[in-house]
């Protein structure tokens, strides 16, 4: 084919690219959304199970702590019962007695004092870690609740904007021959996005592998769509545009050349 065609044809298929380009993030967006918002829930059920993990154990910690005082004052009002008692022995024998089981109180209650002081820094513990817990749980469960009003609208937005950009896929299609939408449609199914990438230095925009010389050589001339020998996309110089974004057509010297 002339240069002629062959640049108004690549110049086609480089605008269909930024057609399925906006595609494609458009059906990113869909896809994206809806699996921010689950990612959140997911770490929201966590923090909920540690904390009402945390809840239970304070609970019980609470518990215990309430067991221990009402047996520290039991231990208080024997041992005060004891000494009276002590009072009124009148042997030496029953003395004795009375102060071993004295002391085995006391032992008690020191055992119980000691476990209370250790469920008290427990409590303490657990306390603090709820505190930042809570802290977190807040902060995410007010996120969910921002992202679940503006999922919906998010959602219909980039919707619209898909529906729009398939009309305009479509209108765009018209006008590149059959043949080559049709090469075009095959790779692109078949590959990863993007289908058409510009060879910058002789290597492939694409797979950034180098391109063959004799490839890039028939590349430059400019007459012929060529697909990469690696990734098989389709390739474009991109000396042959002022910018590849643009796809404005600009021969080189060296392509004038070439092609001669």
């Amino acid at each position: 084919m002339s240069s002629a065609v062959y640049f108004d044809q690549i110049k086609q298929l480089v605008e269909l690219q930024k057609i399925d380009d906006d595609i494609h993030i458009a059906k990113q967006e869909l896809e994206h959304a809806p699996n921010e918002l689950k990612a959140l829930e997911q770490r929201f059920a966590g923090l909920e199970s540690r904390r009402n993990y945390i809840l239970e154990k304070i609970s019980h910690l609470q518990d215990q702590q309430k067991r221990l005082s009402l047996e520290i004052e039991d231990d208080s009002a024997r041992m005060k019962k004891s000494k009276n008692k002590l009072m009124q022995v009148e042997n030496a024998r029953e003395y004795h007695a009375m102060m071993r089981e004295m002391d085995s109180m006391e032992n008690v209650s020191r055992s119980r004092e000691e476990e209370k002081m250790t469920i008290f820094e427990e409590l303490q513990r657990q306390n603090d870690e709820l505190a930042t817990i809570d802290t977190e749980y807040t902060a995410v469960k007010a996120e969910i609740e921002a992202k679940r009003d503006g999922l919906e609208e998010k959602l219909q937005k980039s919707r619209d904007t898909l529906a729009g950009l398939n009309i305009t896929r479509t209108d765009a299609s018209k006008t590149i021959p059959q043949p080559v939408f049709m090469r075009y449609e095959f790779i692109r199914h078949r590959l990863e996005h993007p289908v058409i990438v510009a060879v910058k230095e002789g290597i492939c925009s694409g797979c950034h592998i180098a391109i063959p010389p004799q490839s890039f050589i028939e590349l430059q001339r400019g007459q012929q769509i060529l697909s990469c020998p690696n990734c098989q996309r389709l390739i474009f110089w991109c000396e042959h545009f002022s910018d590849p974004a643009d796809t404005a057509p600009q021969q080189t010297a060296t392509a004038d050349t070439q092609a001669e």
